[in-house]
Formats: C-alpha cells, structure tokens, sequence
C-alpha cells in the first residue's frame, strides 16, 4: 500500500461578519467579556439561503482548482459535519452535485468538532487500500444554525465556514504526507459537548471541556508526533480544533511545539466545529506562514469528546 498526501486546501468564510459589539447588542456581554474569556474578536455567519452544502462546495471548489484537477478526477467526497438540517441527500451528495463530482462515494462523517481529523484519516485509509484514488475531504457547518442566540454563554463562540482538501496517492517511493491517526472518544463524558432536541441546539459544559482539553490532551498530542517519528519541535506549525484560545494556547505550550506557528484563527472566526482545522491550515498556507513540505500537527477535539490527530506535509 501507497501512502496519501495532501495535494491542495481552499477555504470558504461567509460574507456577514458579526464582531464582539453586534451581540453586546443581542445579549448582556461586552467585547472585553468575550475577549478575556476565549479570545474571540469577530466571526462570519452565513444567511438563510446558505446551507452547510453551499459553504463545503465554495471551500472545494477552492481546493480543486488550486490542485489544478476538475470534479471528474475525485472519486470520493468526505464531509464531516454536524449540523446538516436534511438526512438525505446527505451533505457530501449535494456537494458532489453541485460541483458536478461523477458517481463518488460519497459519506458525512459525524464526529462534530475532531470531525475533519477523522475524515482525514478515514480518506487516508481508503486511498492505501486502494479503495480510492483522490478524496475531496471537507469539514463545514453553521453553527449559526444550531445556536441559541440568547445564551450568552454559547452565541459568543461560534461562527459559520469551510475548509477542503485535496487527498491522493503518494507517487511510488516517496514518503507518505499523511501520518498515523490517533483517535479515540470519552463516551462517558458526550454529554459535555451537545447539539440536541428540536430545534437542535448548542450546549457544552464550558469548565469541564476545559480541564478535559488542557490536561488530558497534550500527551494525546506529543503521542501523535512519536507516530510520526518527530519530535514536537521539528513541527512548522500546530493547528488544533479552534474552540478557544484559553485552550489552545496552553495545550501548545505543553505540547513543546516551541519552533511552530500555532494556528489562532478562533479570534476572526470564532468556533466553526468541523471547518476549524481545514479553514485554519488553508490561512495558515495562503499566508505563507508554513511552506511546501513542512510538517503540521492536526489534532481536533470536542464533540462526544472525540479526538483524532495526525501529522501532515503541507501541499
């Protein structure tokens, strides 16, 4: 078996910008309040007439032509999200429509928040099988969707967005641009992160995410670099979930990434679940901040308590 490599990313952002003021006007806050606590100054919101479906096709669209391929050369389409309204067609099927992908298999992948990471490893797997020759692999959703918008506590963290990849095999003899996955989930503890009822909407138990995230996480994420045979100062950058900056700037820190650029793309964004990680990195490249062949940690967190990790080369 082959390895897999990332070939190209794209990123897609709403136009409606909503900052710190506009909900110190929706709700008792103030931008020093939202500041302080997770270090959010401003988030994009996508309008009625923008499903999840729409942000995740701009986002690959951007990928592809960036990879310099059209939609007949995937053969499978990945999206990972949580906030889809319809069941079926699912998301990845209306996202193959509209960019014209010819008889993909085509999946949504659920595991809300680590849900681009698991969607990464899961289009790394099928293309070393050899189940597939290129993925398209998106993360989308619109929180915005799903949130009570008079719950100061969780209307200030998140935001609406997308981000792609282009996934394909590594040409014989070079080496994979996709390291070994370390997944896994707290089961007992799903009730912390939620998206429930109908309406379905947001909640988390903020403090009890936190301890989680900054105590139990980071030798999770030094583990993934050993899997990857690099030591966490060898890493250009580390891009993790973007939930908070309270989160993530200490799970760096103990990580020992000291030579990396850490991904703070939660202060323009806010939260975006699943769109966090692809969205940050495809910044994080379009900036040059990281270049071609620089080794990245990926390492999403949150939802059911998932977490899923890898490291990859930049396009």
């Amino acid at each position: 078996m082959s390895g897999s490599r990332i070939v190209a990313v794209g990123h897609y952002q709403p136009a409606k910008v909503l900052t710190n003021e506009d909900l110190a006007g929706l709700v008792d806050t103030s931008d020093e309040w939202i500041r302080s606590r997770v270090g959010i100054r401003t988030r994009h919101i996508a309008g009625p007439d923008e499903p999840v479906d729409e942000l995740a096709a701009h986002a690959a669209a951007k990928a592809l032509a960036s990879a310099g391929l059209t939609p007949a050369d995937i053969d499978l389409v990945l999206v990972a999200t949580s906030t889809a309204i319809d069941r079926s067609p699912n998301t990845a099927a209306r996202v193959a429509a509209r960019l014209g992908v010819p008889r993909p298999a085509a999946m949504d992948i659920n595991v809300v928040c680590a849900g681009f990471t698991h969607a990464l490893a899961t289009a790394d797997h099928t293309v070393r099988a050899g189940a597939a020759a290129r993925a398209l692999v998106i993360g989308a959703d619109k929180m915005s969707d799903v949130t009570d918008w008079s719950d100061r506590t969780t209307c200030v963290l998140v935001g609406d967005g997308a981000g792609a990849a282009v996934v394909e095999a590594c040409p014989p003899g070079t080496e994979p641009g996709i390291g070994p996955v370390l997944w896994g989930s707290v089961p007992e503890m799903g009730h912390a992160v939620r998206i429930e009822g109908t309406p379905p909407r947001f909640a988390q138990e903020g403090q009890s995410v936190y301890r989680w995230a900054t105590t139990q996480l980071p030798p999770l994420a030094r583990k993934v670099c050993e899997r990857a045979g690099l030591r966490p100062e060898e890493l250009a950058a580390v891009v993790l979930h973007q939930a908070n900056l309270r989160i993530i700037e200490p799970l760096a820190e103990r990580l020992g990434a000291v030579n990396a650029v850490v991904a703070r793309d939660v202060s323009e964004s806010g939260n975006t679940s699943a769109a966090s990680i692809p969205l940050a990195l495809s910044k994080l490249i379009e900036q040059g901040a990281v270049t071609s062949g620089d080794p990245v940690l990926l390492f999403g967190f949150g939802g059911n308590l998932s977490y899923a990790g890898q490291v990859v080369r930049c396009p």
